[in-house]
């Protein structure tokens, strides 16, 4: 009998200790003196965040184009992959902040109307680690995103070496010079942010946020310091620019785990790789 009791308390235990939940704040509001607008975020706090005293590391995990501060977990499920990697011990637990990048890639804009760049590393980065209790250390500090945001991941880290442990981009909006150049959509999705469309040759400000590009501009030991994911599906549309960036990163010596997993650019294939990502990324929290 005893035996049989012990057994049914151990499973309800598993069963409490799995089913724990993290906390999601939806669409909360950060008031920038940089852009002249509220920048939106949702954030993930692990299940022990009410009841411990202790600090979290950090992931910021960037939305794609034409989505929201909303899109990780309405579609990505980011909370319920979190809250298994922590029950399964495959990831730390940790903070996931997740902004509102509208359609900015995730730069500052040619014309200076909307520097994003500036208000994330300037403003809400710190505001976030004041706000919450996070270990702000690079160490503990990571960045991800899917699509646009697999681009805002690779450029805020490569042009921020010093501030992101880990970069995690998930089928990145990485192009090269000739896409760009040959692109008919050009005017719809970058004109805004880049500039009038490249006439031959790609503009300065473009060079200035292409992952391709800083590979080149960025001291190559400060890049070392990062360490990178790329993964990008195998009939993905952006193959040809993530496929160029893992050549050249092999190229120039640049550390890097590099993955071509079966799969298009949808959600399916992003939540299966955020669980990756994440279990990546506390490799370097955990020591």
């Amino acid at each position: 009998m005893k035996k049989y009791l012990f057994l049914i308390l151990a499973v309800v235990a598993a069963y409490n200790g799995f089913t724990q939940t993290g906390k999601v704040l939806e669409s909360l509001k950060f008031d920038s003196r940089k852009v002249g607008y509220p920048v939106e975020y949702s954030v993930y706090l692990p299940a022990d965040y009410e009841t411990s005293e202790r600090s979290y590391p950090v992931v910021y995990l960037l939305h794609g184009y034409s989505d929201d501060e909303t899109g990780w977990i309405q579609f990505g499920e980011a909370n319920s992959i979190a809250d298994k990697g922590i029950a399964n011990g495959d990831f730390s637990s940790c903070i996931i902040v997740m902004p509102d990048g509208k359609v900015s890639w995730y730069v500052n804009s040619f014309d200076g109307k909307d520097p994003w760049e500036d208000m994330f590393v300037q403003e809400f980065i710190p505001f976030i680690e004041k706000q919450y209790r996070i270990r702000a250390q690079k160490e503990f500090r990571a960045i991800a995103g899917l699509s646009m945001g697999g681009y805002g991941a690779l450029t805020l880290s490569m042009r921020n070496p010093d501030l992101f442990s880990s970069c995690v981009a998930m089928s990145s909006g990485t192009f090269t010079d000739e896409e760009i150049i040959a692109n008919s959509n050009y005017d719809g999705y970058f004109k805004n942010i880049y500039g009038p469309k490249p006439q031959g040759k790609v503009s300065e400000h473009w060079k200035a946020y292409s992952p391709l590009h800083l590979l080149d501009s960025v001291d190559k030991e400060k890049l070392k310091s990062i360490r990178f994911y790329i993964d990008c599906g195998d009939d993905d549309f952006l193959y040809k620019g993530n496929s160029a960036l893992h050549v050249k990163m092999r190229d120039l010596g640049i550390p890097h785990e590099y993955r071509v997993r079966q799969g298009t650019h949808e959600w399916s294939y992003w939540r299966t790789g955020l669980y990756d990502g994440l279990k990546f990324i506390s490799e370097k929290f955990h020591r």
